[in-house]
């Protein structure tokens, strides 16, 4: 049966909108692998794939890339089986054959250790990420990765950032890139510029055989949850000023905040000539507003080397 034409305009404006779509999400990681030397000649990038949306989301803007750049580096999956109750173990094999992806399944019964120690009710997380990290490093040794990628996105990194100042006292976040607990691995986080709802649209488009987690998720009390719903909330009254929270990330003064580690506020004389910053933090300057194209960007990271 032939297609009516408005169907065949909806096909073609979902194939529009998906184009650009992974144009942005390219673009942003490429942009935020150049701009925190993430990826070199080489590297052998360990993909953590945990069979949610933004995992599936990396490995795919990854292989991507690599097609893409003149520089060599290889990609290897590697997802934690943590004994859950009812996970699929042959979602993520399937899927990764299919894709032709070099993978490693990791068994390791963290569910069982999690439940025993943590009492119902509290709080698993902590316990859950040290127990994965601990295994995620091994692994990466044993399979000479170079470099852990995770699938945190720019939401991920505020959420901390916020997790810490109203919980920890203190101005801390996720950064892109950074050495791992025990020193001897980098791990890099590509997806740092990149949006959730945008992760979100993206698996919807490729269709990602989704796996919840079934062992945190289902907490809804979590103190992250309670950041994420602030930020939304936001997003909808305030636009721009998520952006502009996290941009400020990356333009830190440390002359107008506290932190005499930082800055040598005990040494401070005047010198007689003007400061570029100085005392304009009292001044009632405009704010600054998010670039109109958050996607304007290269993929800069295929000059490393």
């Amino acid at each position: 049966m032939t297609r009516s034409a408005g169907g065949v305009r909806d096909d073609r404006k979902r194939a529009h909108e998906h184009n650009k779509l992974e144009k942005r999400l390219l673009r942003l990681a490429g942009q935020a692998i150049g701009d925190y030397g993430m990826i070199g000649p080489g590297d052998r990038v360990m993909v953590c794939l945990s069979g949610g949306k933004d995992s599936y989301g990396l490995l795919e803007v990854l292989l991507t890339l690599r097609a893409r750049a003149p520089i060599d580096f290889d990609i290897v999956a590697v997802n934690l089986d943590q004994k859950q109750p009812g996970f699929p173990e042959h979602v993520l094999p399937d899927y990764l054959r299919a894709r032709g992806v070099p993978f490693h399944i990791e068994a390791q019964d963290t569910y069982s250790i999690v439940t025993r120690v943590i009492p119902e009710g509290r709080t698993m997380c902590s316990l859950c990420s040290r127990l994965r990290r601990g295994i995620l490093y091994r692994v990466a040794s044993e399979l000479g990765a170079t470099r852990i990628a995770l699938g945190h996105h720019r939401e991920d990194i505020l959420g901390t950032f916020f997790l810490n100042l109203f919980y920890g006292g203190k101005l801390k976040g996720m950064p892109p890139k950074l050495v791992s607990d025990d020193g001897r691995h980098v791990v890099i986080r590509p997806l740092a510029y990149v949006k959730e709802a945008d992760l979100a649209r993206f698996a919807e488009a490729k269709r990602f055989p989704i796996i919840p987690c079934n062992l945190c998720g289902s907490q809804d009390n979590l103190k992250r949850q309670e950041v994420k719903r602030m930020l939304a909330e936001w997003d909808r009254r305030f636009p721009g000023r998520v952006e502009n929270t996290f941009n400020a990330l990356a333009r830190v003064v440390p002359s107008h905040l506290m932190d005499g580690t930082l800055f040598d506020f005990t040494g401070l004389r005047a010198g007689g000539a003007p400061l570029p910053d100085g005392d304009i933090a009292f001044d009632d300057e405009p704010c600054a507003t998010p670039d109109a194209d958050p996607t304007v960007g290269v993929i800069r990271f295929a000059e490393a080397g």
